[in-house]
């Protein structure tokens, strides 16, 4: 997946903690985003910066997000919109699509589900990229979700595939177990904690198991390496 010329999501959403958190899933999916707290933030940015795809929370504490919506639409503004809410009534989806939104998705959502819905809404715009991870053998689609091992297909728990998802945009470079903790999980490490080791083992036996070559090395007193060669 290249990062040369990354696809910039405007992220507008006033809860702070879950606007983090979302914009974590986003990087680690290789997004640049750009964050608006506010309508008036959300405005300014979308004209601003150049933005591919807008994801728009419709509860803003200083206009709605149908608002913010009406207002780009009407300035014949086409960058694609994701609206993000908590409201699951028809006549909101309704009201969101008739102003000009591209999808609509409730509140709380599976962050596999929104990734597939970004990526859906990106080929329908004409901006696409691969969504391809793969290192010798192992070809990982992360918007499909499936995982293969010459063209064995793999069954890996979603706390594997995050795991395996780093380890591949991180390929051939030694990962600490701090690292892994706080940007796969967002788990602040504990020194004394296997959690990490527990689950390279789990993802190891998941890839590894029955293959002649294998592909995570733990590098002793440093952390663990994906070799690509």
């Amino acid at each position: 997946m290249t990062t040369e010329n990354p696809i910039r999501i405007l992220l507008v959403e006033d809860e702070k903690r879950l606007a983090r958190l979302i914009e974590r899933q986003l990087i680690r999916a290789d997004y640049s985003v750009s964050l608006a707290f506010t309508a008036e933030e959300a405005l300014i940015k979308a004209i601003s910066e150049e933005i591919n795809l807008i994801l728009l929370d419709i509860n803003l504490p200083d206009k709605s997000g149908f608002e913010v919506l009406q207002e780009l639409r009407n300035k014949s503004y086409s960058t694609p919109v994701l609206i993000l809410t908590a409201r699951r009534q028809v006549e909101d989806r309704i009201q969101g699509l008739e102003n000009g939104a591209d999808d609509y998705l409730v509140k709380p959502f599976d962050s596999g589900e929104l990734l597939a819905r970004i990526h859906a809404i990106l080929r329908r715009s004409g901006v696409e990229r691969t969504s391809i991870l793969s290192a010798a053998d192992l070809v990982f689609d992360v918007v499909k979700k499936t995982v293969r091992r010459n063209d064995k297909e793999l069954n890996l728990s979603q706390r594997e595939q995050a795991l395996l998802e780093f380890f591949l945009k991180n390929k051939n470079q030694i990962i600490t177990r701090k690292r892994i903790a706080q940007e796969v999980w967002g788990y602040k490490f504990e020194t004394g904690t296997n959690i990490v080791d527990v689950y390279v083992s789990y993802l190891r036996r998941a890839i590894d198991d029955g293959f002649e070559r294998k592909l995570i090395q733990t590098v002793y007193g440093q952390g663990f390496i994906l070799k690509d060669s």
